[in-house]
Protein backbone atom coordinates (compact mmCIF):
# COMPACT_ATOMS: atom_id res chain seq x y z
CA UNK A 1 0.00 0.00 0.00
CA UNK A 2 1.27 3.28 -0.75
CA UNK A 3 0.85 5.38 2.21
CA UNK A 4 0.98 9.14 0.94
CA UNK A 5 0.33 11.97 3.35
CA UNK A 6 -0.99 14.81 2.02
CA UNK A 7 -0.32 18.14 4.26
CA UNK A 8 -1.00 21.71 4.64
CA UNK A 9 -4.55 21.82 3.49
CA UNK A 10 -6.57 24.92 4.37
CA UNK A 11 -9.01 24.96 6.63
CA UNK A 12 -12.48 26.18 5.01
CA UNK A 13 -14.45 28.88 6.25
CA UNK A 14 -15.92 28.36 9.64
CA UNK A 15 -19.29 28.94 10.01
CA UNK A 16 -20.60 31.50 12.39
CA UNK A 17 -23.55 29.98 13.90
CA UNK A 18 -23.94 26.86 16.36
CA UNK A 19 -26.12 23.97 15.59
CA UNK A 20 -26.06 20.60 17.73
CA UNK A 21 -26.04 17.82 15.21
CA UNK A 22 -26.48 14.14 16.62
CA UNK A 23 -24.62 11.86 14.71
CA UNK A 24 -26.05 9.14 13.10
CA UNK A 25 -24.81 5.81 10.95
CA UNK A 26 -26.31 7.74 7.93
CA UNK A 27 -24.37 10.59 8.31
CA UNK A 28 -21.73 11.39 6.06
CA UNK A 29 -18.25 12.16 5.69
CA UNK A 30 -18.67 15.50 4.93
CA UNK A 31 -21.62 15.54 7.45
CA UNK A 32 -19.62 14.88 10.18
CA UNK A 33 -17.06 16.88 9.03
CA UNK A 34 -19.23 20.15 8.87
CA UNK A 35 -20.14 19.40 12.30
CA UNK A 36 -16.48 19.33 13.31
CA UNK A 37 -16.09 22.45 12.08
CA UNK A 38 -19.22 23.77 14.16
CA UNK A 39 -17.86 22.81 16.46
CA UNK A 40 -14.10 23.96 16.07
CA UNK A 41 -15.55 27.43 15.84
CA UNK A 42 -18.50 28.18 17.99
CA UNK A 43 -17.53 25.10 20.78
CA UNK A 44 -13.63 25.59 21.37
CA UNK A 45 -11.64 28.26 20.13
CA UNK A 46 -13.81 31.17 20.43
CA UNK A 47 -14.59 30.24 23.74
CA UNK A 48 -10.57 30.62 24.41
CA UNK A 49 -9.36 33.18 22.62
CA UNK A 50 -8.53 36.41 23.23
CA UNK A 51 -10.28 35.69 25.92
CA UNK A 52 -7.24 33.95 27.74
CA UNK A 53 -4.89 36.52 26.84
CA UNK A 54 -3.15 38.18 29.66
CA UNK A 55 -3.00 41.50 28.60
CA UNK A 56 -1.11 42.10 32.05
CA UNK A 57 1.16 39.90 32.68
CA UNK A 58 1.75 38.28 29.01
CA UNK A 59 1.15 34.75 28.12
CA UNK A 60 -2.40 32.85 28.16
CA UNK A 61 -4.85 32.30 31.78
CA UNK A 62 -5.22 28.79 31.85
CA UNK A 63 -7.49 28.14 35.01
CA UNK A 64 -11.18 28.39 34.45
CA UNK A 65 -14.50 27.86 35.84
CA UNK A 66 -17.07 25.63 34.08
CA UNK A 67 -18.84 28.42 32.76
CA UNK A 68 -15.40 30.13 31.90
CA UNK A 69 -14.84 32.89 34.71
CA UNK A 70 -11.05 33.00 35.60
CA UNK A 71 -10.18 31.40 39.03
CA UNK A 72 -6.83 30.54 40.67
CA UNK A 73 -3.67 31.93 41.38
CA UNK A 74 -3.13 31.69 37.71
CA UNK A 75 0.55 29.89 37.64
CA UNK A 76 2.11 29.64 33.74
CA UNK A 77 3.31 25.73 33.11
CA UNK A 78 5.16 25.95 30.07
CA UNK A 79 3.19 22.74 28.57
CA UNK A 80 0.02 24.82 29.02
CA UNK A 81 1.89 28.30 27.68
CA UNK A 82 3.36 26.43 24.80
CA UNK A 83 -0.32 24.29 24.00
CA UNK A 84 -2.30 27.28 23.67
CA UNK A 85 0.56 29.44 21.46
CA UNK A 86 0.72 26.20 19.54
CA UNK A 87 -3.16 26.26 19.03
CA UNK A 88 -3.28 29.49 17.97
CA UNK A 89 -0.72 29.62 14.98
CA UNK A 90 -2.31 26.52 13.80
CA UNK A 91 -5.66 28.28 13.74
CA UNK A 92 -3.85 30.94 12.09
CA UNK A 93 -2.47 28.83 9.34
CA UNK A 94 -6.05 27.33 8.79
CA UNK A 95 -7.96 30.07 9.02
CA UNK A 96 -5.92 33.05 8.00
CA UNK A 97 -8.91 35.23 7.92
CA UNK A 98 -9.32 35.15 11.44
CA UNK A 99 -6.57 37.40 12.93
CA UNK A 100 -7.27 37.01 16.67
CA UNK A 101 -5.74 33.43 16.46
CA UNK A 102 -2.38 35.46 14.74
CA UNK A 103 -2.28 38.13 17.68
CA UNK A 104 -2.91 35.06 20.20
CA UNK A 105 0.44 33.27 18.84
CA UNK A 106 2.35 36.61 18.82
CA UNK A 107 1.60 37.11 22.02
CA UNK A 108 2.18 33.74 23.38
CA UNK A 109 6.32 33.75 21.82
CA UNK A 110 7.00 36.47 23.54
CA UNK A 111 5.89 35.22 26.57
CA UNK A 112 7.62 31.99 26.15
CA UNK A 113 10.98 34.03 24.52
CA UNK A 114 10.93 36.91 27.18
CA UNK A 115 9.55 35.15 30.69
CA UNK A 116 9.86 31.20 30.37
CA UNK A 117 13.22 30.90 28.92
CA UNK A 118 16.18 30.59 31.59
CA UNK A 119 18.57 33.48 30.13
CA UNK A 120 21.22 32.36 33.01
CA UNK A 121 21.39 28.76 32.56
CA UNK A 122 19.23 28.01 28.94
CA UNK A 123 16.05 26.27 28.95
CA UNK A 124 12.63 26.82 29.49
CA UNK A 125 11.09 26.85 33.44
CA UNK A 126 8.77 24.57 34.57
CA UNK A 127 6.60 26.67 35.87
CA UNK A 128 6.52 30.51 36.74
CA UNK A 129 4.00 32.68 38.58
CA UNK A 130 1.19 34.96 37.00
CA UNK A 131 3.86 37.63 37.19
CA UNK A 132 6.21 35.73 34.99
CA UNK A 133 8.88 34.75 38.64
CA UNK A 134 10.30 31.13 38.79
CA UNK A 135 8.67 28.99 41.34
CA UNK A 136 8.64 25.32 42.50
CA UNK A 137 5.35 24.24 42.84
CA UNK A 138 5.51 20.09 43.29
CA UNK A 139 7.95 19.66 39.81
CA UNK A 140 11.49 20.23 39.26
CA UNK A 141 12.67 23.40 37.19
CA UNK A 142 13.33 21.96 33.89
CA UNK A 143 11.86 19.12 31.83
CA UNK A 144 12.56 17.71 28.71
CA UNK A 145 8.50 17.10 28.44
CA UNK A 146 7.75 20.81 28.78
CA UNK A 147 10.98 21.98 26.71
CA UNK A 148 9.48 19.58 23.93
CA UNK A 149 6.39 21.31 23.95
CA UNK A 150 7.83 24.69 23.65
CA UNK A 151 9.97 23.57 20.29
CA UNK A 152 6.61 21.88 19.19
CA UNK A 153 4.92 25.59 19.62
CA UNK A 154 8.05 27.44 17.97
CA UNK A 155 7.94 25.00 14.79
CA UNK A 156 4.42 26.13 14.39
CA UNK A 157 4.92 29.77 15.24
CA UNK A 158 7.52 29.99 12.63
CA UNK A 159 5.46 27.53 10.09
CA UNK A 160 3.11 30.83 10.44
CA UNK A 161 5.48 34.08 10.69
CA UNK A 162 8.73 32.82 9.27
CA UNK A 163 10.15 35.07 11.92
CA UNK A 164 13.52 33.85 12.02
CA UNK A 165 13.98 34.23 15.68
CA UNK A 166 11.77 31.63 16.54
CA UNK A 167 13.16 28.65 14.62
CA UNK A 168 16.39 29.60 16.30
CA UNK A 169 15.04 29.49 19.78
CA UNK A 170 14.03 26.19 18.46
CA UNK A 171 17.53 25.25 17.92
CA UNK A 172 18.37 26.24 20.60
CA UNK A 173 16.25 24.77 22.71
CA UNK A 174 16.92 21.20 20.82
CA UNK A 175 21.16 21.72 21.27
CA UNK A 176 20.14 22.16 25.10
CA UNK A 177 18.18 19.34 24.94
CA UNK A 178 21.02 17.52 23.48
CA UNK A 179 24.18 18.72 26.51
CA UNK A 180 21.53 18.42 29.42
CA UNK A 181 18.97 15.63 28.54
CA UNK A 182 19.66 13.26 26.09
CA UNK A 183 21.32 10.13 27.11
CA UNK A 184 24.28 9.36 25.20
CA UNK A 185 24.80 5.96 26.80
CA UNK A 186 21.38 4.21 26.40
CA UNK A 187 19.65 6.85 24.64
CA UNK A 188 16.48 8.59 25.42
CA UNK A 189 16.24 11.11 27.24
CA UNK A 190 16.04 12.15 31.21
CA UNK A 191 12.65 13.61 32.13
CA UNK A 192 13.65 16.04 35.35
CA UNK A 193 16.59 18.11 35.51
CA UNK A 194 17.43 21.08 38.00
CA UNK A 195 18.11 24.72 37.26
CA UNK A 196 21.40 24.40 35.69
CA UNK A 197 20.21 21.31 33.33
CA UNK A 198 21.28 18.12 35.30
CA UNK A 199 19.71 15.02 35.24
CA UNK A 200 18.07 14.50 38.68
CA UNK A 201 18.43 11.00 40.09
CA UNK A 202 16.25 9.09 42.78
CA UNK A 203 17.71 8.81 46.35
CA UNK A 204 17.16 6.33 49.35
CA UNK A 205 14.42 9.14 50.29
CA UNK A 206 12.82 9.33 47.26
CA UNK A 207 9.13 8.21 47.34
CA UNK A 208 8.32 4.98 45.58
CA UNK A 209 5.19 6.67 44.13
CA UNK A 210 7.60 8.99 42.78
CA UNK A 211 8.39 9.19 38.85
CA UNK A 212 11.64 11.03 39.38
CA UNK A 213 14.77 9.73 38.10
CA UNK A 214 12.72 7.29 36.35
CA UNK A 215 12.55 7.43 31.66
CA UNK A 216 9.30 7.36 30.81
CA UNK A 217 6.92 7.02 27.38
CA UNK A 218 5.35 10.75 27.95
CA UNK A 219 7.89 12.43 27.54
CA UNK A 220 9.47 10.31 24.80
CA UNK A 221 6.28 10.51 22.88
CA UNK A 222 6.16 14.23 22.96
CA UNK A 223 9.82 14.49 21.90
CA UNK A 224 9.58 12.45 19.11
CA UNK A 225 6.31 15.02 18.07
CA UNK A 226 8.23 18.02 18.59
CA UNK A 227 11.57 16.79 16.96
CA UNK A 228 8.73 15.44 13.43
CA UNK A 229 7.88 19.30 13.66
CA UNK A 230 10.91 21.08 13.62
CA UNK A 231 12.53 18.35 11.36
CA UNK A 232 10.05 19.49 8.51
CA UNK A 233 11.83 22.89 9.01
CA UNK A 234 14.88 22.24 9.65
CA UNK A 235 16.98 19.00 7.98
CA UNK A 236 19.81 19.01 10.33
CA UNK A 237 21.68 16.02 10.57
CA UNK A 238 21.61 15.22 14.34
CA UNK A 239 17.72 16.52 14.51
CA UNK A 240 17.05 13.55 11.98
CA UNK A 241 19.21 11.01 14.01
CA UNK A 242 17.46 11.78 17.19
CA UNK A 243 14.04 11.42 15.63
CA UNK A 244 15.45 8.05 13.89
CA UNK A 245 16.27 7.19 17.15
CA UNK A 246 12.92 8.19 19.02
CA UNK A 247 10.96 6.53 16.51
CA UNK A 248 12.79 3.46 16.63
CA UNK A 249 13.13 3.54 20.53
CA UNK A 250 9.59 3.96 21.32
CA UNK A 251 8.38 1.25 18.43
CA UNK A 252 10.87 -1.46 19.38
CA UNK A 253 11.14 -0.94 23.08
CA UNK A 254 9.04 1.23 24.72
CA UNK A 255 6.38 -0.28 23.70
CA UNK A 256 5.83 -3.84 24.52
CA UNK A 257 4.96 -7.68 22.75
CA UNK A 258 1.33 -6.80 23.55
CA UNK A 259 1.39 -3.38 21.82
CA UNK A 260 1.13 -1.47 25.29
CA UNK A 261 3.44 1.37 26.41
CA UNK A 262 5.23 0.39 29.09
CA UNK A 263 5.08 4.03 31.45
CA UNK A 264 8.16 3.68 33.39
CA UNK A 265 11.83 2.50 33.06
CA UNK A 266 15.18 2.58 34.67
CA UNK A 267 17.81 4.54 33.18
CA UNK A 268 19.28 1.58 31.20
CA UNK A 269 15.44 0.70 30.01
CA UNK A 270 14.98 -1.71 31.96
CA UNK A 271 10.84 -1.57 32.37
CA UNK A 272 9.52 -0.61 35.99
CA UNK A 273 7.01 -3.32 36.66
CA UNK A 274 5.39 -4.24 40.12
CA UNK A 275 3.24 -7.41 38.72
CA UNK A 276 5.02 -9.72 40.72
CA UNK A 277 3.62 -7.50 43.82
CA UNK A 278 -0.10 -8.11 45.85
CA UNK A 279 -2.60 -6.39 44.47
CA UNK A 280 -2.27 -3.76 47.41
CA UNK A 281 1.00 -2.54 46.31
CA UNK A 282 0.38 -2.47 42.46
CA UNK A 283 -2.79 -0.06 43.21
CA UNK A 284 -0.81 2.15 44.99
CA UNK A 285 1.83 2.63 42.13
CA UNK A 286 -0.88 2.51 39.23
CA UNK A 287 0.24 5.71 38.10
CA UNK A 288 3.66 4.00 37.33
CA UNK A 289 2.63 0.99 36.17
CA UNK A 290 -0.26 0.27 33.89
CA UNK A 291 -2.15 -0.08 30.25
CA UNK A 292 -2.79 3.51 29.58
CA UNK A 293 -5.01 3.16 26.16
CA UNK A 294 -5.41 7.18 25.06
CA UNK A 295 -1.48 6.89 25.14
CA UNK A 296 -0.70 3.87 23.26
CA UNK A 297 -3.51 4.86 20.74
CA UNK A 298 -2.20 8.55 20.32
CA UNK A 299 1.42 7.08 19.56
CA UNK A 300 0.50 5.25 17.01
CA UNK A 301 -0.43 8.50 14.93
CA UNK A 302 3.14 9.93 16.61
CA UNK A 303 4.78 6.93 15.13
CA UNK A 304 3.29 7.42 11.59
CA UNK A 305 3.91 11.13 11.64
CA UNK A 306 7.45 10.58 12.43
CA UNK A 307 8.23 8.09 10.00
CA UNK A 308 6.13 9.93 7.09
CA UNK A 309 8.45 13.41 8.11
CA UNK A 310 11.66 10.47 8.12
CA UNK A 311 10.40 10.09 3.86
CA UNK A 312 10.18 6.36 4.91
CA UNK A 313 8.44 4.89 2.04
CA UNK A 314 6.54 2.46 2.83
CA UNK A 315 6.94 1.50 6.24
CA UNK A 316 5.58 -1.42 6.94
CA UNK A 317 7.16 -2.23 10.41
CA UNK A 318 5.86 1.25 11.49
CA UNK A 319 2.09 0.69 10.00
CA UNK A 320 2.12 -2.97 11.63
CA UNK A 321 2.93 -1.68 15.10
CA UNK A 322 0.77 1.51 14.63
CA UNK A 323 -2.54 -0.64 14.04
CA UNK A 324 -1.16 -3.72 16.82
CA UNK A 325 -1.35 -0.15 19.58
CA UNK A 326 -4.52 0.78 18.15
CA UNK A 327 -6.19 -2.88 17.97
CA UNK A 328 -4.85 -3.37 21.50
CA UNK A 329 -6.48 -0.16 23.02
CA UNK A 330 -9.38 -0.41 21.52
CA UNK A 331 -9.70 -4.49 22.63
CA UNK A 332 -9.16 -3.94 25.86
CA UNK A 333 -10.31 -0.64 27.13
CA UNK A 334 -13.22 0.21 24.33
CA UNK A 335 -16.65 0.51 26.03
CA UNK A 336 -18.81 -1.57 24.26
CA UNK A 337 -22.13 0.00 25.34
CA UNK A 338 -21.53 4.19 25.12
CA UNK A 339 -17.85 4.23 23.16
CA UNK A 340 -14.51 5.73 24.25
CA UNK A 341 -11.59 4.87 26.00
CA UNK A 342 -11.43 3.66 29.61
CA UNK A 343 -8.76 5.45 30.70
CA UNK A 344 -6.47 2.76 32.61
CA UNK A 345 -6.20 -1.12 32.40
CA UNK A 346 -3.74 -3.75 34.21
CA UNK A 347 -2.52 -7.51 33.58
CA UNK A 348 -2.91 -9.10 37.10
CA UNK A 349 -0.11 -11.70 37.73
CA UNK A 350 -1.71 -14.59 35.68
CA UNK A 351 -4.39 -12.86 33.52
CA UNK A 352 -3.91 -12.88 30.08
CA UNK A 353 -7.23 -10.88 29.85
CA UNK A 354 -7.14 -6.93 30.78
CA UNK A 355 -8.50 -5.56 33.90
CA UNK A 356 -10.24 -2.22 34.05
CA UNK A 357 -8.77 -0.49 36.81
CA UNK A 358 -9.71 3.12 36.04
CA UNK A 359 -13.22 3.02 34.31
CA UNK A 360 -13.41 7.21 33.56
CA UNK A 361 -12.67 8.45 30.12
CA UNK A 362 -10.64 11.71 30.29
CA UNK A 363 -10.92 13.88 27.34
CA UNK A 364 -7.42 14.09 25.63
CA UNK A 365 -8.08 9.72 24.88
CA UNK A 366 -11.08 10.30 23.43
CA UNK A 367 -9.63 12.94 21.67
CA UNK A 368 -6.60 10.97 20.49
CA UNK A 369 -8.54 8.30 19.93
CA UNK A 370 -10.91 9.40 17.30
CA UNK A 371 -7.86 10.91 15.62
CA UNK A 372 -6.29 7.26 14.90
CA UNK A 373 -9.35 5.62 14.29
CA UNK A 374 -10.11 7.87 11.50
CA UNK A 375 -6.69 7.25 10.27
CA UNK A 376 -7.11 3.47 10.37
CA UNK A 377 -10.30 3.01 8.45
CA UNK A 378 -8.78 5.12 5.73
CA UNK A 379 -5.57 2.82 5.54
CA UNK A 380 -7.75 -0.34 5.91
CA UNK A 381 -11.21 0.23 5.20
CA UNK A 382 -12.24 -3.69 5.04
CA UNK A 383 -10.69 -3.92 8.44
CA UNK A 384 -12.54 -6.51 11.09
CA UNK A 385 -11.60 -4.03 13.43
CA UNK A 386 -14.39 -1.48 11.90
CA UNK A 387 -12.59 1.12 12.61
CA UNK A 388 -14.79 3.67 10.83
CA UNK A 389 -17.64 1.96 12.84
CA UNK A 390 -15.69 2.91 16.18
CA UNK A 391 -14.72 5.97 14.65
CA UNK A 392 -18.23 7.30 14.38
CA UNK A 393 -19.16 6.00 17.76
CA UNK A 394 -16.26 7.79 19.53
CA UNK A 395 -17.39 11.34 17.55
CA UNK A 396 -20.99 10.60 18.71
CA UNK A 397 -19.80 10.18 22.51
CA UNK A 398 -17.70 13.02 22.57
CA UNK A 399 -20.65 15.33 20.78
CA UNK A 400 -22.81 13.41 23.34
CA UNK A 401 -20.56 13.05 26.81
CA UNK A 402 -18.03 15.73 26.71
CA UNK A 403 -18.58 18.77 24.10
CA UNK A 404 -20.43 21.39 26.72
CA UNK A 405 -22.54 22.89 24.08
CA UNK A 406 -23.68 25.12 26.71
CA UNK A 407 -20.91 27.15 27.91
CA UNK A 408 -17.83 25.55 25.29
CA UNK A 409 -15.18 23.38 24.98
CA UNK A 410 -14.75 19.84 26.52
CA UNK A 411 -15.29 18.51 29.64
CA UNK A 412 -12.26 17.35 30.98
CA UNK A 413 -13.95 13.53 31.06
CA UNK A 414 -17.29 12.24 29.92
CA UNK A 415 -20.25 12.90 32.08
CA UNK A 416 -21.50 9.21 31.64
CA UNK A 417 -18.38 8.17 34.20
CA UNK A 418 -18.11 11.31 35.75
CA UNK A 419 -20.87 13.14 36.56
CA UNK A 420 -19.32 15.84 38.67
CA UNK A 421 -17.26 16.83 36.00
CA UNK A 422 -19.81 19.23 34.15
CA UNK A 423 -19.10 21.49 36.93
CA UNK A 424 -15.31 20.84 37.51
CA UNK A 425 -13.12 23.20 35.93
CA UNK A 426 -12.95 23.80 32.04
CA UNK A 427 -9.43 24.45 32.13
CA UNK A 428 -6.14 24.49 34.04
CA UNK A 429 -2.51 23.46 34.12
CA UNK A 430 -2.84 20.55 32.34
CA UNK A 431 -6.06 21.02 30.11
CA UNK A 432 -5.81 23.40 27.13
CA UNK A 433 -7.18 23.01 23.52
CA UNK A 434 -4.20 20.92 21.66
CA UNK A 435 -5.33 17.64 22.16
CA UNK A 436 -9.12 18.55 20.78
CA UNK A 437 -8.31 21.20 18.28
CA UNK A 438 -5.79 18.71 16.58
CA UNK A 439 -8.24 15.74 16.22
CA UNK A 440 -11.04 17.69 15.09
CA UNK A 441 -8.97 19.59 12.25
CA UNK A 442 -7.64 16.62 11.40
CA UNK A 443 -10.50 14.34 11.56
CA UNK A 444 -12.47 17.02 9.17
CA UNK A 445 -9.55 17.52 6.67
CA UNK A 446 -9.56 13.69 5.93
CA UNK A 447 -13.57 13.05 6.24
CA UNK A 448 -13.36 15.84 3.44
CA UNK A 449 -10.07 14.31 1.14
CA UNK A 450 -11.50 13.67 -2.09
CA UNK A 451 -9.97 10.02 -2.49
CA UNK A 452 -11.79 9.05 1.34
CA UNK A 453 -7.51 7.12 1.81
CA UNK A 454 -4.86 7.97 3.73
CA UNK A 455 -3.88 11.04 1.95
CA UNK A 456 -5.49 13.10 3.74
CA UNK A 457 -3.85 15.74 6.49
CA UNK A 458 -2.37 13.64 9.35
Amino acid sequence: MNFTIKAGILLTRLIPCFLFFPVSAQFSRNQIADQMERSINTELLNKWYPRNFDTVYGGYLSTYTFDFKPTGAQDKFIVTQARHMWTNAKAALHNPQQKVYRQGAVHGFRFLRDVMWDKTYGGFYSLVNRQGQPISGDRPPKEAYGNAFAIYALAAYYELTRDPEALDLAKKTFTWLEQHSHDPKYLGYFQFLDREGNPMIRTAETPSTSELGYKDQNSSIHLLEAFTDLYHLWKDPLLEKRLRELLVLIRDRITNEKGNLVLFFYPDWTPLSYRDSSRATIMKHHFLDHVSPGHDIETAYLLLEASHALGIRNDSVTWKAARKMTNQAIAGCWDKSTGGLFDEGYYFKGADTLTIIADTKNWWAQAEAMNTLLLMADAYPDAPEHYYQRFTQIWEYINTYMIDHTYGDWYAAGYDKSPSIKTALKGHMWKATYHHYRALYNCMERLRSSSNKVNGSL
